[in-house]
């Protein structure tokens, strides 16, 4: 088998995973719910004023940035699905950054930042 039938495998059981299933799932479900692109709505203008007023000066970064995650915070609360959404792209994420870390490893011998102690990222060594 060659590496490119492997890769192909790899990304079959990827885009086949609970995971990957879960976040397409809340992907679509968010999407069609009009509450939830409501919220959404007003949360991206929000980041917008943000943006604005942090370039004009009236805000400094770490105001910005606590203000937006109080608006994130404040849209999960509007709109569960929406946060239902991002942590079913989170786990999503973690699982191709894990089966990353793998790949790493075996190219380079090297998984960046790994404490050898596998319970703190789920992914193992082999």
């Amino acid at each position: 088998m060659t590496i490119f039938e492997k890769t192909r495998e790899l990304g079959e059981m990827i885009r086949d995973s609970e995971e990957m299933k879960a976040y397409k799932k809340a992907e679509l479900i968010q999407r069609d719910d009009e509450q939830s692109q409501e919220a959404m709505k007003e949360f991206n203008l929000n980041r917008i004023n943000l943006a604005r007023d942090l370039q004009n000066g009236k805000l400094s970064r770490e105001e910005a940035v606590e203000k937006n995650n109080k608006a994130f915070e404040e849209l999960c609360e509007k709109a569960p699905l929406i946060k239902e959404y991002v942590e079913a792209k989170e786990r999503f994420d973690s699982m191709v950054n894990q089966v990353n870390t793998i790949i790493n490893f075996y190219i380079t011998g090297s998984t960046g930042g790994c404490t050898h102690d596998c319970s703190s990222c789920g992914g193992g060594c082999g």
